[in-house]
């Protein structure tokens, strides 16, 4: 049987081996050399590509990167949490449409919904067409950082909506009686039974909502207009038009690793949880 179980996980570890080990091998390889890219034997050992990532135009890019993608995160928070607690206490008949309200836009594509923000946003934009005919002040918010925290916002809100929900609709209702039970209200019943128990989806929601967010190319592209470049635009621009390969993968495996730092501080802050939940 387990013979049977390491043949079928055999074509998972060559997609892997080959997709996903071989190109971060490649491009941890262009970020510490020089040279022609497409001639092995002339590239050189060289750490110029990381010294310049140090330059403060650069560094400004990495800032306002995480800036946005903790602002966008934040927001997605403050606004799915709630989402997801309503969805969670429907009844059951209604609980799966409310599902596919969230699910739906999901299904178009990434830059179709983008650019749906455009028309809605751009200076000429059905926004601005509207505050005009009832005699307001039209809004300047494309180009701008305020229109690419709106696309984020949209695009990753579900991806926070659906872990919380996820877990709260398992947690035992027999604990809320409990606590209703013994005298707490409905805001110290949140605070002392709801929220801690959902802290493994607010973490998963986190996640996955600050990884996309913070490498990101699309929604800064479309909705920053080239005023509110992220690192994602940076990469970008270094392998499609500067065709500077080497800088680009310094800029990529930095970006990795400060995500895989973010992660394994997520998943400490998970992991404590956990411990105060089963000591309680």
């Amino acid at each position: 049987m387990r013979r049977r179980m390491k043949l079928l996980a055999y074509p998972y570890t060559f997609w892997m081996a080959v997709f996903v080990i071989v190109p971060l091998m490649l491009v941890f390889l262009y970020s510490i050399t020089k040279g022609d890219i497409h001639n092995f034997s002339s590239l050189e050992f060289s750490l110029d590509s990381y010294k310049r990532v140090a330059e403060p135009l650069y560094l400004k890019v990495i800032g306002n990167s995480f800036f946005l993608a903790l602002i966008s995160t934040v927001f997605c928070f403050l606004l799915g949490y709630p989402v997801a607690m309503i969805i969670a206490r429907t009844d059951q008949k209604f609980r799966n449409k409310l599902l596919m309200f969230i699910i739906i836009p999901m299904w178009m594509n990434f830059l179709l919904r983008t650019y749906a923000w455009m028309a809605i946003l751009s200076p000429n934009g059905v926004l601005n067409r509207f505050l005009a005919t009832i005699g307001l002040t039209p809004l300047e918010i494309m180009p701008g950082q305020i229109a690419v925290l709106i696309g984020m916002v949209y695009n990753f809100l579900p991806f926070m909506i659906l872990p919380i929900y996820t877990v709260l609709v398992k947690i035992d209702r027999s604990l809320l009686e409990a606590a209703d039970d013994l005298g707490a209200n409905k805001v110290k019943t949140f605070f002392r039974v709801i929220f801690p128990l959902s802290i493994p989806g607010v973490v998963s929601g986190i996640t996955m909502v600050f990884m996309p967010a913070v490498s990101t190319f699309v929604i800064s592209g479309l909705l920053g207009g080239g005023k509110t470049p992220l690192i994602g635009d940076l990469i970008e621009q270094q392998f499609m038009s500067d065709r500077n390969w080497h800088f680009g993968s310094s800029l990529s495996i930095i970006l990795m690793v400060m995500i895989l730092i973010s992660m394994a501080v997520m998943s400490r802050m998970d992991r404590n949880s956990d411990k105060k939940g089963s000591s309680a």
